[in-house]
């Protein structure tokens, strides 16, 4: 299996809770495309506010199989993105696209099977005045994106798993899903959710234990 499938099929909430329950954009970065299935290494573009020169050239340099990742600086009245640009994404092959702005063409992009996430939908475009950057770390919809991060979407977001932890988040959530089929094989069996999880267990654990970090200091 090609390592962007094995990632594509763990999908957003395994690889989460293998970063610590991190990694996540923020919660209205969304799918506007008909495919929401989507991982690949990041190549990201950083553009001046409301402004798309740099978005086409963006668009050429990202390297087939890859997700192109747009900090537009979070601005949602002014698209930096269509219909012809998707189509453009979907003949280079692309593996998605993120876009920390808004989008417009709607209507053209839900019949896309390129990923399209992005934060808002607005009829305005962009100026095309100012040079960015490209291929240097961004923020997007909140996190920290370095060219070569892996970038994965689902219906439920987009997560980033920095370059260096990939190998050892895809064993973890292995492992998580792993544990998760069990739980739901339990389920299915008529076992009660709080016994599988061993609530009462915890929660007696916690009961005993320290609150106030500053008693720590009394411990010895």
């Amino acid at each position: 299996m090609r390592l962007a499938d094995k990632v594509r099929k763990i999908g957003t909430g395994p690889l989460s809770d293998a970063l610590g329950k991190s990694g996540a954009m923020d919660h209205d970065m969304q799918c506007r495309s008909a495919n929401p299935r989507m991982a690949g290494p990041a190549f990201t573009v950083r553009v001046h506010t409301a402004d798309i020169l740099m978005v086409a050239k963006g668009l050429s340099l990202c390297p087939k199989d890859h997700v192109l990742v747009i900090d537009g600086q979070g601005e949602r009245n002014t698209a930096l993105w269509g219909g012809l640009t998707t189509m453009a994404a979907g003949k280079k092959g692309l593996a998605g696209i993120v876009i920390d702005g808004a989008i417009r063409d709607l209507a053209d992009i839900r019949k896309s099977r390129v990923p399209v996430f992005a934060r808002a939908v607005a009829p305005n475009a962009g100026g095309a005045e100012y040079k960015g950057e490209t291929n240097v770390p961004v923020s997007c919809a909140g996190v920290v994106v370095a060219p070569g991060d892996w970038v994965v979407g689902d219906d439920d977001g987009v997560v980033v798993v920095p370059a260096a932890r990939l190998e050892a988040a895809i064993e973890t959530a292995g492992r998580i899903l792993v544990a998760e089929r069990e739980i739901a094989r339990q389920i299915r069996a008529g076992r009660d959710m709080g016994e599988i999880l061993r609530c009462d267990e915890v929660i007696a654990a916690k009961q005993k234990g320290t609150f106030l970090p500053q008693l720590r200091a009394l411990e010895k």
